[in-house]
């Protein structure tokens, strides 16, 4: 998403400087559309006077109006802080804020709220600019302390107050870290308040964004607020190979995508019976071997006989497990096997002149002969004896016509030779 300023012109990025604070809101992460802004309220009824207000990287919080100020999404509003104000953006007024408060169990009591001052003047919005400035060379010093210091810890955000009177460092670590030692030479050096805030690894993918392996943005950085556990059985249920290097994510951590289908997959696997359950026939028992789960197969293998599978479907697999149940057995697998017709697969015209999809599925000649051939060749043409054209020299006999030939050509020649010399 991106606002008219930020649009490309020329294949080039032009970008509106504004460093996330442009008026539309679009150009920064969880971002909400307001769908009931056009829409007036009944006749007696008062706008609600509390607000959504952004900060850094998707940090959200809700101010109470108390000035009852006219705001909009977009506008930079100077609010409450523990100490000094804090600068934020407003992403959300009206009645989605209450929406939003009582999906996240925000209690909408008006002596602890917060609240906002003012809009932002342009000395504060100055003042806020320039403490976000500081914040990226004030990371890699503060990497670099740590590390001095031999602490496992690492510092991934600062985030400034808008008073520029505090800093927050965002660090992940495995263990209790104690940075005592840390915050004191972060005092000397930085001359302003420090805060340490511990976040999981989830939170600072969140933070930091970046690109996923399916080539969209991540999913936590963008629109994904709650973090779920996800388990290793959600990659089972939906057959997937269990290498943690294609399923962790940016985070180290199992993707949150594993959970978006496996409602679905958890659905159609009710119609199956379970693998571990084997079915008896007058030939043997057969043991399940693999599951699709699209288009409701099973392969079933007899005990000894490994490297057979027998398909058939979860139906028919259904029907013998009821039949040995009531300790009836079925003849063999095969019968059930062959009446099974398989979907013939339709294959892409080439109607518009294009490549054949499969030009690369048929096997490759063997070319040894031709090259063989062409090195004869050209070792002849080398030698004068052959040409490039010619056929292979092939070993000469002494009972060869070819050679009875040449000698009966030497032998006529030799009498014209003297009758000329006498001559």
């Amino acid at each position: 998403m991106a606002c008219a300023s930020c649009s490309t012109k020329d294949g080039s990025p032009k970008g509106c400087k504004n460093n996330g604070t442009c008026g539309t809101d679009s150009c920064n992460k969880l971002t909400v559309f307001d769908w009931l802004a056009n829409m007036s309220l009944p006749s007696g009824d008062k706008p609600f006077n509390w607000v959504e207000v952004r900060y850094k990287n998707g940090r959200k919080e809700y101010y109470h109006n108390t000035e009852n100020l006219t705001l909009s999404i977009g506008d930079l509003v100077a609010t409450q802080a523990k100490t000094g104000h804090d600068i934020g953006m407003v992403t959300l007024t009206g009645e989605l804020v209450r929406v939003q408060m009582k999906r996240k169990n925000i209690p909408q009591d008006i002596n602890e709220a917060l609240k906002i001052y003012r809009k932002a003047s342009q000395k504060d919005i100055d003042i806020w600019s320039s403490a976000r400035d500081k914040e990226e060379p004030m990371k890699v010093r503060a990497r670099q302390f740590a590390i001095d210091l031999k602490l496992h810890m690492k510092i991934s955000d600062i985030e400034f107050q808008g008073d520029a009177s505090k800093a927050t460092f965002y660090y992940t670590a495995e263990e209790r870290v104690d940075f005592r030692e840390l915050i004191k030479v972060f005092a000397r050096e930085f001359r302003t308040r420090i805060e340490m805030k511990q976040v999981g690894f989830r939170q600072e993918a969140a933070r930091l964004g970046g690109i996923g392996s399916c080539g969209r943005e991540l999913c936590c950085s963008t629109w994904l607020t709650d973090f779920r556990s996800v388990s290793t059985s959600a990659a089972r249920y939906q057959q997937l190979s269990l290498n943690p290097q294609k399923l962790a994510g940016q985070c180290g951590k199992l993707k949150c995508c594993l959970n978006y289908e496996l409602d679905t997959y958890l659905d159609a696997l009710k119609s199956f019976p379970k693998t571990d359950i084997k079915l008896y026939t007058e030939k043997g028992s057969a043991v399940c071997q693999k599951t699709d789960i699209f288009k409701g197969h099973m392969w079933y293998a007899y005990e000894g006989e490994w490297m057979n599978w027998h398909k058939i479907t979860t139906a028919q697999a259904n029907e013998i497990i009821e039949l040995n149940k009531k300790k009836e057995k079925v003849a063999s697998l095969e019968e059930y096997a062959s009446e099974e017709i398989e979907d013939v697969k339709t294959e892409f015209e080439n109607v518009v002149g294009q490549d054949s999809l499969t030009r690369f599925d048929s096997p490759k000649h063997n070319n040894k002969r031709r090259n063989n051939r062409k090195k004869t060749n050209n070792q002849g043409g080398k030698n004068g004896k052959q040409d490039n054209n010619s056929k292979p020299n092939t070993p000469k006999s002494n009972n060869s016509k070819p050679n009875n030939r040449n000698k009966n050509n030497r032998n006529k020649r030799k009498p014209q030779n003297k009758k000329n010399v006498e001559k």
